[in-house]
């Protein structure tokens, strides 16, 4: 039986892997951005090991969503879930910056560094990460005129750059990125092809499975099958610069074993 924390597990994918898992007896360690959040999840709640509550987009938040998941204890898995979409302006979170940076990519980037390392990450990307690339170069889009889907599509290779850096920093640790493909979610909206039990099986699998299939790193992949990522994705030189440039936004290093 694994412990396992998702990121924004209130409803969507987060909600249905949180679902997935605790009907396969497993534990489960949820998170809301707020405390309405929090209660709008019925027995959810009472039948997970815990709540955490946080906003994302904050790095004070973000601080304090790794300090009550440390103090529940060490993680079995994490699954990155929480994410935004298209986001029509820039925005600016507490600390200046981007909404959709804040949230897709330096938040699970401080959760990955300030959390009790676990066993295995599994973190959420998207097939539009294609699109993402030659983002270091204006990564807060503080120079940039705002585009809401290259906003995203960076974001999501990011996801999957730090899931792939994190197999040569921490051996030890199983790190992967899904695509979870266009599911019928909020964010998906009611005519994407993907239902949600299918977007959710392959995190949740990856994260508590003994099948030898799942006990491998630095792998992308979409509905259990193992695909290509974009070439800048698995691009050492790319990932170390992306690491490093987290770590001055936030303010946080992430560790080497």
């Amino acid at each position: 039986m694994a412990t396992v924390f998702i990121t924004g597990s209130t409803d969507g994918l987060g909600r249905a892997a949180a679902e997935s898992l605790l009907g396969g007896g497993h534990k489960v360690v949820l998170h809301a951005r707020s405390a309405d959040r929090a209660a709008s999840i019925g027995d959810l709640a009472s039948r997970a090991t815990g709540v955490v509550v946080g906003d994302l987009r904050s790095v004070v938040e973000t601080r304090g969503i790794a300090d009550q998941v440390n103090a529940i204890g060490r993680m079995d898995a994490i699954i990155h879930n929480a994410g935004v979409y298209a986001q029509q302006n820039r925005g600016s979170t507490p600390e200046g910056h981007a909404g959709v940076l804040a949230i897709n990519t330096l938040a699970p980037y401080m959760l990955t560094a300030l959390m009790e390392r676990p066993r295995r990450m599994i973190y959420l990307s998207s097939g539009l990460h294609r699109g993402g690339e030659g983002s270091l170069a204006d990564l807060d889009w503080t120079k940039r005129t705002w585009d809401p889907a290259k906003a995203y599509a960076e974001s999501k290779l990011h996801a999957v750059a730090l899931a792939f850096a994190l197999t040569r920093r921490w051996p030890n640790v199983l790190s992967n990125a899904v695509d979870p493909g266009w599911v019928r979610t909020k964010m998906g909206g009611p005519s994407a092809p993907v239902d949600i039990e299918t977007g959710q099986r392959t995190q949740a699998w990856l994260a508590v499975s003994d099948d030898p299939a799942a006990r491998v790193s630095g792998r992308y992949w979409h509905h259990l099958q193992q695909e290509q990522p974009a070439r800048e994705a698995a691009d050492r030189e790319f990932q170390d610069l992306l690491v490093a440039k987290l770590g001055e936004l936030t303010g946080v290093a992430l560790p080497r074993d």
